[in-house]
């Protein structure tokens, strides 16, 4: 009698672990602007491993284009719409988390990616302290441990603060390097690196580095400088864009840059966040992907971020 009691527990048991299982039939997707086609990655590689998971899932994706308000309503959007999980880049870590908690509340799991989220199950990021060092150590390297450099900052999300901390860990150490200006904010696009490089180049004679927090500030930095006839700036970034492949392979003064890898990033987010949906958590909720350095000397053994997964 006993052995059949134990069987039809382990029966139930078995049934009540089926019937826990979840399907992911939806996802949300808010990232910082979708003009940048780092975000856009993101959102590509999230749609290939959610279709593995399940073909019929449906993906949707909004850009909240830094805007803190835009990405409540967004996330406001997405439990209205009754997904299973989202993917969120948020915009502020600290702010964002009322959001987040509303969409746990109505049993959604949600995946911070490329930056923290207070609150979030879980994040999947590039190690950007590590990222951050690598860039910089090539241009304490490229100067002989000696020069006037800048890092040109960024929006405040914890992928840019880090980056910029490993970047003033590795220039603290070189006695001769000095920094010019680390606090002014590139907005992360081409436009705002143009700008803000073209303040900097009349404010001071001699730059001999500079820091940008990601690629497309890289190329606009680049830009202004050739705009004012400027020459023999080491420039080095984050990112390992398309754009920044051109870039090292033609004549500009960027020189490096620390990859990231956007689609495979946005893949194992999914996949982590499947995970905690059917009660499987990470032994380690903060996940971290190393940064390689592309220089102009590998660049052509550079796989980048479209390459078959």
């Amino acid at each position: 009698m006993q052995k059949i009691l134990l069987a039809a527990a382990s029966a139930l048991a078995l049934c009540a672990g089926t019937a826990q299982a979840k399907e992911l039939n939806s996802i949300g997707i808010s990232v910082g602007s979708l003009g940048n086609p780092f975000f856009v990655t993101i959102a590509n590689g999230a749609e290939a491993k959610a279709k593995q998971i399940n073909p019929k899932v449906k993906i949707l994706t909004a850009s909240a284009d830094y805007d803190l308000g835009k990405q409540f309503t967004q996330v406001d959007n997405f439990i209205a719409a009754g997904v299973d999980m989202i993917l969120i880049n948020a915009i502020d870590a600290n702010a964002i988390e009322p959001a987040i908690k509303r969409a746990q509340a109505a049993g959604i799991v949600v995946v911070a990616i490329d930056v923290a989220a207070n609150g979030a199950d879980a994040t999947v990021q590039t190690n950007n302290v590590q990222a951050g060092e690598i860039a910089c150590k090539y241009i304490v390297d490229k100067l002989g441990g000696k020069g006037d450099v800048i890092i040109e900052n960024g929006p405040q999300v914890s992928a840019v603060v880090d980056r910029v901390k490993g970047c003033k860990e590795v220039f603290a150490k070189a006695a001769g390097i000095k920094i010019l200006s680390d606090d002014q904010d590139a907005k992360g696009s081409r436009e705002g690196g143009l700008n803000i490089m073209q303040g900097y180049l009349t404010r001071f004679p001699k730059i001999d580095a500079v820091f940008a927090i990601n690629d497309p500030q890289a190329i606009g930095t680049d830009l202004a400088a050739k705009q004012l006839g400027r020459t023999g700036i080491v420039i080095s970034s984050v990112d390992g864009a398309p754009d920044i492949e051109d870039a090292l392979k033609t004549d500009t003064m960027v020189q490096a840059s620390a990859s990231q890898d956007p689609y495979a990033m946005a893949q194992q987010a999914v996949e982590v966040g499947a995970g905690i949906l059917n009660g499987k958590k990470p032994s380690n909720p903060m996940i971290l992907m190393p940064s390689t350095l592309v220089t102009r000397d590998n660049v052509k053994d550079y796989k980048g971020w479209s390459s078959p997964r």
